[in-house]
Parts: structure tokens; C-alpha cells; sequence
């Protein structure tokens, strides 16, 4: 699905949080994130709250992916900007990237 979206450049894929914390240091170029809640070794809430300790990654807009609605307030706390439940459906993820790419680009101007 990511690839079909023509504002996704590039994609990079993690194992689990620790693992996308790594890239993240690696790659400060990467302009969002899409997380699942659960993932092994480190899980999507925890890596919110790890991510806020990096002042360079807290402005990356981060869509939670889950089967677990119960989640959605505490990972809206913790700093995810949106959520989606899966199964992910196409034009959902399509909506949410447009929306995100949108306002990247009038917070550039």
C-alpha cells in the first residue's frame, strides 16, 4: 500500500521499537512513522515514550497501527499524532499520509 502512495519516497522497515530507534538515529532524514503497538523487544508504547527523551525525532508525526482500539488514547497521549485500526484499508492510509504530507508542506512555507 505504501508503495502505491506517490508522496512516500522511501520506506524503511523495523523489527521492533529498538530496532526503529536505531534507524531513526541513523536516518534523520526519515519525515514520519508509521508503528505498531505490538511488536517484540521493545513495543510501540514504549518506544513513544523512548522517543520523547530525542528532541530531534518529537516533531516526526507518528500513525499508530493496531488490532487494539483500547490503546488509541494512550498512544494519542504519548505523542502519536493519528491511528489507525487494522485491518489497514488502502484509502485510510492514503487519507492519513495526504493529511501529514499536507501539513509538512505548510509548515515549510
Amino acid at each position: 500500500m505504501l508503495k502505491k502512495n506517490d508522496k512516500v519516497e522511501s520506506i524503511i522497515e523495523a523489527k521492533n521499537g529498538l530496532e526503529a530507534i536505531d534507524i531513526l538515529t541513523k536516518n534523520p532524514n526519515i519525515s514520519d512513522i508509521l508503528l505498531d503497538i505490538k511488536m517484540p523487544v521493545m513495543d510501540g508504547i514504549e518506544f513513544l515514550d523512548t522517543i520523547q527523551s530525542y528532541s530531534q525525532f518529537k516533531n516526526i508525526p507518528i500513525i499508530i497501527l493496531t488490532t487494539d482500539e483500547t490503546r488509541k488514547g494512550e498512544a494519542l497521549d504519548k505523542g502519536a499524532c493519528d491511528f489507525l485500526v487494522k485491518p489497514i484499508r488502502e484509502a485510510e492510509l492514503t487519507e492519513k499520509i495526504d493529511k501529514i504530507a499536507q501539513l509538512q508542506a505548510e509548515n515549510q512555507n
